[in-house]
């Protein structure tokens, strides 16, 4: 309602990969979810849209990320999987090795749901990735101390503080990809079937295929 046009996420992940270190970021451009108790769409109470998701973060915007890292001078990944876990625990072991063997990059429990919702509200999305910690997985796992993973954290967020400035430095007001047309073909309930309260519920969204 205020205008905004990208959405720029942070998110700390454990990492699945011995290449992939604390301290490195990723910007992922693919998800496998594994969510289960989440409210993941806009579209309820008589209306359903089915937005694409095969590339579920904006290319471009991850291009500006990655670049803004680059500037920063923060190791980052280009690309990755991000598994979503739904928490609040963390994974077994034997969930770990699974992931590990589905050749995911990152593990986390918050980026997904939020990159669905911004697709359906025709928002671009991208976000850091920032490895605090390898995940249990990994053999020196029981020796790292809260400490460790708390000095990591800070260090992260003094790293993406200075990526983000870059990126906003970089982002221009033109959009080139297809983020802001995301619904034009994707509602599919018969527009005179809709409930009133819902169109105006989801009007912020949908108000430009309902004019007035």
């Amino acid at each position: 309602m205020l205008g905004a046009t990208r959405l720029i996420a942070v998110s700390a992940v454990g990492s699945l990969r011995e290449d992939l270190p604390p301290l490195d970021f990723l910007i992922p451009n693919q998800y496998f979810d594994r969510t289960r108790s989440r409210v993941s769409t806009f579209f309820s109470g008589g209306i359903v849209a089915h937005v694409g998701f095969d590339k579920p973060t904006c290319p471009r915007l991850s291009e500006h990320l990655a670049a803004a890292c680059r500037r920063a001078e923060v190791p980052v990944h280009d690309t990755g999987t991000y598994v979503c876990i739904e928490g609040p625990q963390f994974s077994t072991i034997a969930e770990s090795h699974t992931y590990r063997q589905l050749r995911f990059d990152v593990i986390g429990m918050t980026s997904l749901t939020e990159a669905k919702l911004a697709r359906e509200a025709e928002l671009c999305y991208a976000t850091f990735a920032l490895i605090t910690d390898y995940d249990c997985w990994h053999p020196q796992h029981d020796s790292v101390t809260v400490n460790e993973i708390i000095a990591n954290l800070n260090k992260n967020a003094e790293n993406v503080q200075r990526a983000i400035r870059e990126a906003l430095r970089a982002i221009g007001d033109e959009r080139t990809c297809k983020c802001g047309s995301a619904l034009a073909h994707a509602i599919i309930t018969d527009r005179s079937k809709i409930p009133a309260a819902t169109k105006k519920r989801l009007a912020p969204i949908i108000g430009k295929y309902f004019p007035s």
